[in-house]
């Protein structure tokens, strides 16, 4: 009886993972099947799942030069005219912007002189699947420097709050000092505070010093919350080191911040590394404190924010520019995976 018990409890669990995963994967694929998608797949519908490599299209000549383009927009209609031109500029530019196809308009006319001869027939080409990549970089202004901008801000609030973080984690740690309890409290009320609630009373302060609309400006914003969780994450790893270790290295010559800095601050690593990511995840998902803190050096997150939008049409681009957003983090991530592992198994010395 405990067997089928057992049995039924495990299947109802897969069945619930299973679905959560379904949940969470096809909504996925399917913003990454748009962000490989041209025009003309945009169009369709129902969307398929997964975006194609190629794109044929059935051609016919004209009697005054000029070919008929024909696609077959999967609806069961079969092919439909689309465009006849016999000026290489406007074939090159339809299969750039409707195809995703980047090639020579002089190519196109040479391969279609075939139905000259030939009689009408298809043809197919090759996809460039990083089209949409390129023209988020190309359309959407200053997409690149934003990128150069989510970078560095997203260094400075991880150095900013590892900095004050770990040295606050410390004190709270080692030091027993009166208001000890308040302070922990108080980093803990700081963390509840979203960050867009202080944006505006510190674009203030940022004004005033001149930092408003820069990077270190807007790091300085988003390390107020992760000095605080740092200072809570490291603290807690601070307490589990032994303290016979530092008191060693004090014996032997050691000064208090070396001794921090050389035997300390590496066996906390796999907290800095969890605090780097919060860190990171602030500064780089960020958009409502980036639109009130800067005006001409924006973010990536904001940048794609906009395009999302303001977008009516070429939300494929928009799509490439968030996949772009998410491959840092990503990467970020993983680099960093066995680090927090390593400190939710605990400090083994």
């Amino acid at each position: 009886m405990m067997d089928r018990l057992n049995i039924v409890q495990k299947t109802v669990v897969a069945i619930i993972l299973a679905g959560l995963a379904m949940i969470v994967i096809i909504p996925l694929l399917f913003f990454l099947t748009v962000s490989f998608s041209n025009a003309t797949e945009m169009s369709q519908f129902p969307k398929n799942l997964f975006p194609s490599t190629t794109v044929t299209v059935y051609v016919e000549p004209e009697e005054d030069g000029a070919y008929e383009l024909f696609y077959d927009y999967g609806d069961g209609n079969g092919y439909t005219s689309v465009i006849t031109t016999s000026s290489a500029d406007k074939l090159e530019n339809h299969f750039n912007r409707q195809y995703g196809i980047t090639i020579d308009g002089e190519e196109l006319l040479a391969d279609f002189e075939q139905t000259r001869t030939d009689g009408p027939m298809e043809f197919s080409y090759k996809k460039d699947m990083l089209y949409n990549f390129k023209q988020f970089f190309k359309i959407i202004p200053n997409a690149g420097a934003a990128l150069k901008n989510s970078i560095i801000v997203s260094l400075l609030t991880i150095l900013i709050s590892l900095t004050f973080g770990s040295m606050a984690g410390y004190a709270m740690a080692r030091f027993h000092f009166k208001g000890r309890e308040q302070i922990n409290v108080a980093l803990l009320i700081v963390r509840m505070f979203p960050t867009v609630g202080i944006s505006i009373p510190m674009a203030m302060l940022l004004i005033r010093m001149g930092l408003f609309d820069t990077m270190l400006g807007l790091a300085l914003l988003y390390s107020v919350p992760n000095i605080a969780l740092t200072s809570w994450i490291t603290s807690s790893i601070f307490i589990g080191i032994n303290k016979e270790l530092e008191e060693a290295s004090l014996v032997f010559g050691g000064n208090r911040f070396n001794t921090f800095m050389r035997i300390t601050l590496p066996l906390a690593f796999p907290a800095m590394a969890a605090s780097s990511m919060y860190s990171f995840q602030t500064a780089w998902n960020d958009t409502i404190s980036a639109l009130i803190l800067t005006s001409e050096n924006q973010t990536l997150a904001l940048v794609v924010y906009k395009a999302i939008g303001t977008t009516s049409s070429g939300i494929q681009y928009a799509a490439a520019g968030s996949i772009v957003l998410i491959i840092p983090a990503l990467v970020f991530t993983f680099i960093i995976r066995k680090y927090i592992g390593q400190m939710w198994g605990g400090v083994e010395l």
